[in-house]
């Protein structure tokens, strides 16, 4: 259906713009994402549909694909980015995650207004779906300025733990959750942005409670501590790690706790036997076998 009245780039887009100013206030009041009126997004779709199917030189599909990434990333660098810069620790990481899941609610419904243009020009021309397109706005403009800083904070949430303490398992799942996210379908981000560091750090951890712990308890005693530690790290990847984590995880405990001692628990073993330190606990037996059975013992 061709258009009796041509819609101006520029008259158009002012259009769109109220629409997108409205959101962005609905999504800082914290007003849920079902309260923004449909019509006002039908509406919205209509304009830009418009805009896009007009003859050259009055299609502007290229302008609004322009404006709808120019749009996330003036949002991010003037409110977004300032506000996170600010912050630190576990603040910081829950920041961090409100960030992104009000990334994603002005995402969905802007993809939903833009969504014509995934349709036909986006595909056409072979460029970032409007999705991903928002996702490496994101990506390059907020994640790359403060992942550093929210890993370092989620790692030592992770040692806090470590040591007993209780923390918020459930921001901490969902900051990880982030860094799988922001790959779009990749794990790089997560692999190398975060649990290479993190495993470092387990690395670390773990190479000074056992030469401590060698000098100070029996085998019995360091044996118990150590089926502890292999099955704390377990806990954690099923809380708040990706899966994949796991092998790893437990591999670099299992080295620094046992593989790397291991004459000397041999020797520990022999000597505590012989001894009332060694009480033939069920557990230490079990443990003792599996080790052994592992080579390790």
């Amino acid at each position: 259906m061709e258009l009796t009245t041509i819609v101006e780039c520029d008259q158009g887009w002012n259009s769109i713009q109220e629409g997108i100013m409205n959101l962005k206030r609905r999504i800082a009041e914290g007003i849920p994402e079902n309260q923004v009126s449909a019509a006002v997004n039908v509406d919205i779709y209509t304009t830009i549909y418009n805009m896009c199917i007009q003859k050259p030189p009055h299609d502007y599909a290229q302008q609004l694909y322009d404006k709808y990434q120019k749009t996330f990333e003036e949002h991010i660098t003037s409110t977004v980015l300032p506000f996170l810069k600010a912050k630190h620790e576990e603040f910081l990481l829950r920041d961090f995650v409100k960030s992104w899941e009000d990334h994603k609610v002005m995402l969905r419904w802007m993809s939903r207004a833009f969504a014509y243009l995934d349709c036909f020009f986006i595909r056409q021309r072979r460029l970032p779906c409007l999705k991903e397109a928002a996702i490496i706005c994101y990506r390059n403009l907020v994640y790359r300025e403060v992942n550093a800083n929210v890993r370092e904070a989620a790692i030592r949430l992770i040692d806090e733990e470590r040591e007993g303490g209780e923390i918020d398992r459930a921001l901490l799942k969902n900051v990880t959750d982030i860094f799988v996210e922001i790959g779009v379908g990749q794990m790089d981000a997560y692999e190398n942005d975060f649990e290479g560091y993190m495993l470092n750090d387990t690395r670390d951890y773990y190479s000074c409670r056992a030469s401590r712990w060698m000098l100070e308890d029996s085998y019995t005693s360091y044996t118990l501590k150590a089926e502890a530690c292999l099955r704390r790290e377990r806990d954690i990847v099923s809380h708040y790690l990706h899966p994949r984590s796991e092998l790893k995880l437990v591999a670099i405990v299992e080295h620094e706790l046992l593989v790397f001692y291991k004459t000397q628990l041999t020797e520990k073993k022999h000597s505590d036997s012989g001894s009332s330190a060694f009480p033939g606990d069920d557990n230490v037996e079990y443990l003792s076998r599996k080790l052994a059975a592992n080579g390790i013992l």
